[in-house]
């Protein structure tokens, strides 16, 4: 794996989500790239698009940090964190204004310079708990998904 593949981890995380460029997902995910998450497969920068909208409507500033990564073969390991403020109805849940951190591991699949598949475990469980002890309704949420 070259540092230019190792890169594009941080890249995501950085343009994606703190950059908050939605249309660095079509740059970074191929056409038919796969992200698994919490049991669901979102397919191309189209499938992914909506996960990332209702993000972004939902918190604002979101701040991801990359803690590590680790890079074998053609795939990256990456250990990050996230902070964010609740502050917008993205997830059917009205905004608390409560700061949540959550952490989380994303495996890529690499392959021409494009993720072609990834594989995310982060703490929905402990971002629900602390919405929910702002005062928001976060089971709605995770049924939802």
């Amino acid at each position: 794996m070259t540092d230019l593949e190792r890169g594009l981890g941080r890249r995501w995380f950085e343009q994606v989500w703190n950059e908050g460029r939605r249309e660095a997902i079509a740059e970074m995910l191929a056409p038919d790239g796969v992200i698994h998450d919490g049991g669901i497969d979102s397919v191309g920068p189209e499938g992914f698009y909506p996960f990332f909208d209702r993000m972004h409507a939902a918190f604002s500033d979101l701040r991801v940090r990359v803690e590590d990564t680790i890079a074998d073969g053609d795939k990256i390991c990456v250990r990050w964190s996230c902070t964010a403020e609740h502050t917008g109805d993205g997830l059917g849940i009205a905004p608390t204004g409560v700061t949540i951190h959550v952490t989380g591991i994303s495996i890529l699949r690499v392959a021409d310079d494009k993720l072609v598949e990834g594989w995310q475990n982060w703490d929905m469980l402990g971002m629900m708990e602390q919405i929910n002890k702002g005062g928001g309704k976060a089971a709605t949420y995770i049924a939802a998904t």
